[in-house]
């Protein structure tokens, strides 16, 4: 589980990951894994207390080995700072991470194989519920502990040390000679802890000099210093540089060029000489609003950021800020990045646009910048301006967009002009980039020419429902000339051979891990949609989905004998929960507590931790019944990751997203119902 999560966080550090790129990380990780278990298979015969040992040894030594292997083919393949495309991401996270989970998926089975060699009674719900005790345990250690001290290869070793000391014992016990055991546990230190010597190294990128470097709750912190010159990245993504006075004069001079007396600013996300610009306005206030507090040390520490006495700084989500404060402003600024993530869409919502609204005084303005569009641009870029600008309409009578090299929104109750040169002219205020370079390059016809493109059918973006982020996934695939479709066709066959080769116990855990793959998406979704990044109570949500499966399985082996009519109940529960959820967040919106995320998310896990036992019992019961079960779970929970994530909520919305899994489950309550007894034939084509 530790591994997992640090692979994760290293891949968002080199693809600017959003969901797209999590949810085909994480179905990398669930599906060759899945295929893991069925290598298992031949072995069960020869499956001993020593071969174990060499094969966890080897695992042990993996986790790092594929750390370094993810940063060393990045920078063969890759340039620091880019997107690549479609393809080349997908290749790049499954090749390197399929040795590894090939080989943790076959350690699980195995594992009960030698266990059943030497005990024949023993259960595999047994296997299954030691299984699941460490997994919380790894999400506790690594959400509460590991990501807030100690860099990935350092997070790897402190992870692994139990296992080490474990296998140490596993070999005494079965083994006179010491030895061995002491030397294979050296050797699994020594790659543990020499590659903790290659993490700077792996890090410094091939131009330029790495001056800074900081792993925080949020992700990777990069300050590159090359040729006098600061870039910040946060995540792989290059956030702003040092000398990038253009920008600065342009995200605050737009907006406040309309305001008179400029009395109380928020700004969101600020970056270098942002700050002199404002002071050009004399306020009284400057909040400056930044998740992540080691983002502001940085730039203060280097100069990035000047500390004025009216700069007020707020450490905490900009959107749970607006939503709890009494505060109004007169501008409201925000410095973000595309919107192509869910956390970063919150911000170009309707319910956003309204809350903002709600917070500026009469004749405040709200300015925000998306990625800038040529003189044609293309269908994606004309539907994605659209969408954001028939949004933004809902809420303010009056939108300039002024295109650039980032194409601002300037919002306001009043109209607005568009000769910002000539307003700061008024009021005595010099730049130089605006006053002698803007009447060239934002003239009347680009304006008017950017304004004539919008679509007035286009939808409008909102929290439920995150149009901007199917739209930029499309941007993202025309930009390389590359589509899904492909590999969509052939998941698609692959699911469906698997769905037909297999039993109906089997089908109904496949549909469970889908459904609960899913479900903890769509809970972690709407969990940031109300309560924004906060990543601790994130990681309560997880810690909830995996330590909920501990006691469904107990009392799933309880209850292991009544057979079907178990099954049928926990899918039944499953859906009506479902609908209860999707209900109250329709009714409550964001008064619904966090507590209901985390009850949910318990409540779920522990159905599906329920049917274990219970199919597995089934099944028969034996290490091959295990090495199907545990692998039907596998795969519906990498088919609901990417599911949901990809296609579900971004084209139809939570509430589709949680209907397609109701219907789901739906299917295997039917299945269910018009079977005979309480066992079933092994193949759903023999039913």
């Amino acid at each position: 589980m530790a591994t997992q999560l640090v692979t994760i966080r290293e891949f968002l550090s080199y693809l600017n990951g959003n969901e797209f790129v999590i949810a085909l990380i994480l179905f990398n990780w669930l599906f060759v894994s899945s295929l893991g278990t069925f290598l298992a298979t031949p072995f069960r015969h020869e499956a001993t207390a020593g071969k174990f040992y060499w094969i966890s040894l080897c695992l042990a030594a993996m986790a790092p080995v594929q750390i370094l292997f993810i940063r060393k083919i990045y920078d063969l393949a890759f340039i620091l700072g880019t997107s690549p495309g479609f393809y080349p991401t997908l290749a790049y996270t499954l090749l390197t991470t399929a040795p590894y989970c090939l080989m943790l998926g076959f350690v699980l089975p195995y594992s009960l194989m030698v266990i059943k060699n030497q005990t024949p009674d023993f259960s595999g719900t047994q296997v299954y519920i030691f299984d699941n005790i460490g997994d919380i345990a790894g999400g506790v250690l690594f959400s509460f502990v590991l990501v807030y001290y100690y860099t990935p290869l350092e997070a790897i070793f402190i992870a692994h040390l139990p296992l080490i000391i474990t296998l140490y014992r596993l070999h005494g016990m079965h083994h006179r000679e010491k030895f061995p055991a002491v030397l294979g546990s050296l050797f699994g230190l020594a790659i543990l802890t020499g590659a903790m010597i290659f993490e700077l190294p792996t890090l410094t990128p091939v131009t330029g000099q790495l001056v800074h470097y900081q792993e925080t709750p949020y992700g990777r912190i990069q300050l590159i210093h090359d040729r006098e010159q600061f870039t910040l990245f946060q995540n792989g993504r290059p956030m702003f540089s040092s000398q990038d006075f253009i920008a600065a004069e342009e995200a605050i001079h737009y907006p406040l060029a309309h305001i008179d007396e400029v009395h109380r600013v928020l700004l969101v996300s600020p970056e270098a000489r942002m700050m002199g610009e404002i002071r050009k306005h004399h306020p009284e206030t400057i909040d400056c609003v930044e998740i992540d507090p080691a983002i502001t040390d940085v730039e203060l520490r280097f100069g990035l950021l000047e500390k004025i006495p009216e700069m007020h700084m707020i450490h905490e989500d900009a959107r749970r800020y607006l939503a709890r404060t009494d505060k109004t402003y007169d501008a409201i600024i925000l410095n973000l990045p595309e919107p192509d993530t869910f956390q970063i869409n919150r911000f170009f919502t309707d319910g956003f646009f309204a809350l903002a609204g709600k917070r500026l005084n009469p004749g405040g303005i709200l300015s925000f910048s998306v990625k800038g569009v040529d003189n044609y641009p293309s269908d994606t870029e004309v539907q994605k301006i659209s969408s954001i600008y028939r949004t933004i309409r809902q809420t303010f009578a009056h939108v300039l967009l002024i295109p650039g090299a980032r194409l601002f929104f300037i919002c306001g109750d009043h109209p607005l002009k568009t000769d910002i040169p000539l307003l700061l002219t008024g009021k005595n205020i010099s730049t130089a980039y605006i006053s002698g370079y803007y009447s060239g390059n934002v003239t009347p016809e680009r304006i008017a020419g950017i304004h004539d493109r919008i679509d007035p059918k286009a939808p409008i973006n909102r929290d439920f429902s995150p149009y901007l982020v199917r739209i930029l996934q499309d941007e993202w695939f025309d930009r390389f000339a590359t589509s899904p479709m492909l590999f969509g066709l052939v998941l698609a066959l692959i699911n469906l051979v698997y769905a037909a080769y297999i039993s109906r116990e089997e089908f109904v855990l496949y549909s469970t891990g889908c459904f609960t793959m899913g479900t903890e998406i769509l809970v972690i979704f709407a969990f940031q949609i109300f309560f924004g990044y906060v990543y601790l109570q994130i990681g309560w949500i997880i810690t909830a989905f995996l330590a909920s499966l501990l006691p469904g399985a107990l009392y799933g082996e309880y209850l292991r004998n009544r057979g079907k009519s178990v099954l049928m109940a926990t899918d039944g529960a499953m859906m009506a929960g479902m609908l209860v959820f999707m209900g109250a967040i329709i009714l409550f919106h964001d008064r619904l507590p966090a507590a209901a995320f985390l009850v949910f998310g318990f409540a779920v896990s522990v159905l599906c931790g329920c049917q274990f036992p219970v199919a597995l019992n089934l099944q028969g019961g034996g290490s091959s019944a295990a090495v199907k079960v545990f692998s039907a779970d596998l795969m519906g929970a990498a088919a609901g990751t990417l599911l949901t994530s990809i296609l579900l909520v971004p084209w139809i919305g939570l509430g589709g997203a949680a209907a397609a899994l109701i219907l789901l489950k739906l299917t295997s309550l039917i299945i269910l119902f018009f079977s005979h007894g309480t066992s079933f034939p092994k193949k759903i084509s023999n039913r």
